[in-house]
């Protein structure tokens, strides 16, 4: 799977972009989201990415932040209904933060105010994240108003970014947790190196 792209922006808009990979051009369609987040045009840029693996294509999707993947990933692989069009719309007009706290609250007005999505598609995110991940219950824990400490929030980045990739949430929580215990230099791991050790962990 195609994980990143890093190389040259060469064209953006504001549902795609291009970057050119040592002299192959990939296109690559972005929320608006990312779009806010790009670097000139020309410049270097590092952007995460999606593979989708369709009949008649091989389509990438591209994200500024992991946070925004995640969320992405979220809801294509666990909402009936979400396909990657729509949730780059999610993306688009709503702030990962906000749509954390429409989850947690049950908030499905704040939720159809986004394009493509009905109350009833809203209520059925709400529902289907909390039901079928758990995914509210890890947000709560994340949230300002319960100030965790930096390493709870590194463990809740973990393990939501596993749960983006599928794995059950108990399973991705005890794989993080393993490697946190591993030794002194927990405190000085990035999220990403929670994710990469504790990926080898569930393999």
């Amino acid at each position: 799977m195609i994980t990143f792209l890093e190389g040259t922006l060469v064209e953006a808009l504001p549902t795609q972009v291009v970057v050119a990979v040592h002299g192959v051009g990939y296109q690559v369609s972005i929320p608006l989201s990312s779009f806010d987040k790009l670097p000139a045009v020309g410049a270097q840029i590092k952007i995460l990415t999606h593979l989708q693996v369709r009949e008649d294509a091989h389509v990438l999707f591209g994200f500024m932040s992991t946070a925004e993947r995640d969320l992405f990933r979220l809801l294509v692989n666990n909402v009936s209904g979400i396909g990657p069009k729509t949730a780059l719309d999610v993306l688009s007009g709503i702030s990962v933060s906000s749509f954390k706290a429409a989850v947690v609250n049950g908030d499905a007005g704040l939720l159809s105010k986004t394009k493509g999505i009905g109350k009833k598609t809203a209520e059925r995110i709400i529902v289907e994240l909390k039901d079928k991940v758990g995914i509210a219950a890890a947000w709560e824990v994340a949230s300002a108003s319960h100030a965790p400490t930096p390493e709870e929030r590194q463990i809740n980045d973990a393990v939501l970014a596993l749960i983006s990739l599928g794995y059950k949430q108990v399973d991705a929580h005890k794989a993080v947790k393993q490697v946190q215990e591993k030794g002194d230099k927990a405190a000085s791991q990035t999220t990403e190196d929670l994710v990469r050790q504790a990926l080898k962990s569930l393999v």
